[in-house]
């Protein structure tokens, strides 16, 4: 962000962020839809347990729910083993948010997919500005990208973002003296950051999935929180983003973590005028320690 900490937007305006098995049946009942892959994708699970998920998990989606229960604002999570083809959405997986910094995720895959296919040219220049951008959250460095590559209709990213996953996402007004659409002023849902993730580890060619993977890995201590906090024996790897927005703080990670990048997390949180920044990160945190901390 343009202030306070630089990785989002800043203030703008009006752009407005489930023992061993679960033993209570109405609880399963009562959360929302865990949505498995085809039965013979997994191996066979005890009764109890949430479609698609050993019992482990689904105990540890119940108390992601109990935990969000008591945290400040609006938070949609989804969760993905990648191993299995089991996909678990909160409630809120599907509410639009403000994606600050997460948006450049997509940025990135979509400049490294073009330059793939020689549709443009990518400069060590421009190289230096997209790792940058996915580093620290550099909002410059993600500016001169859009203006450079967005197109002369400046709709060419919007365009690729809902053709690599991101069916929901809706460019929003922008202020005076600023072109439409433009990537500080867009609104997501946590299942759009599901499936942008989703597209980068599955459709990319190998070596610019394992480039982007690796960069991810790598980001700067000011983004080492979300889904950071399924811990360093996860080996995560993450893009953040945070806003503070006229209607309040939306503070938001997307990743991934386990061997071979088994599991992914998308978690939103728009606290509106119920928390800041530092209930956002303790928020999306803690979701990511309590699904996927010591995994494996």
């Amino acid at each position: 962000m343009r202030q306070l900490r630089s990785a989002s937007r800043a203030t703008r305006p009006s752009r407005t962020a489930l023992g061993a098995c679960l033993l209570a049946v109405g609880l399963l009942a009562a959360a929302p839809a865990v949505h498995p892959a085809p039965a013979a994708a997994f191996p066979l699970r005890a009764q109890g347990c949430a479609n698609g998920f050993d019992c482990d998990m689904s105990q540890r989606i119940a108390q992601a729910n109990s935990y969000l229960s008591g945290r400040p604002g609006v938070t949609g999570y989804v969760v993905r083993d990648r191993k299995t083809g089991a996909v678990y959405s909160n409630g809120n997986a599907n509410t639009p948010i403000w994606t600050a910094s997460t948006i450049k995720l997509a940025i990135a895959e979509d400049l490294i997919n073009r330059q793939r296919v020689r549709a443009i040219v990518i400069t060590p220049q421009d190289r230096a500005l997209l790792e940058s951008m996915l580093a620290t959250s550099n909002d410059n460095a993600a500016d001169i990208l859009w203006t450079k590559f967005a197109g002369p209709d400046h709709r060419a990213f919007n365009n690729a973002f809902r053709a690599n996953g991101m069916t929901g996402l809706a460019p929003q007004p922008t202020p005076a003296g600023k072109v439409f659409p433009d990537w500080g002023f867009q609104k997501c849902t946590a299942a759009d950051l599901d499936r942008l993730m989703s597209n980068v580890l599955d459709h990319m060619n190998p070596a610019d999935r394992n480039y982007l993977v690796d960069r991810l890995r790598k980001v700067d201590t000011n983004q080492h929180w979300g889904v950071w906090g399924a811990g360093a024996s996860m080996n995560p790897g993450l893009k953040n983003g945070w806003s503070q927005e006229r209607s309040g703080w939306v503070v938001n990670s997307v990743g991934f973590a386990g061997p071979g990048e088994r599991y992914t997390l998308a978690v939103m949180n728009d606290l509106g005028n119920k928390g800041g920044y530092d209930d956002g990160e303790q928020t999306t945190t803690q979701v990511a320690k309590i699904l996927l901390g010591g995994r494996g």
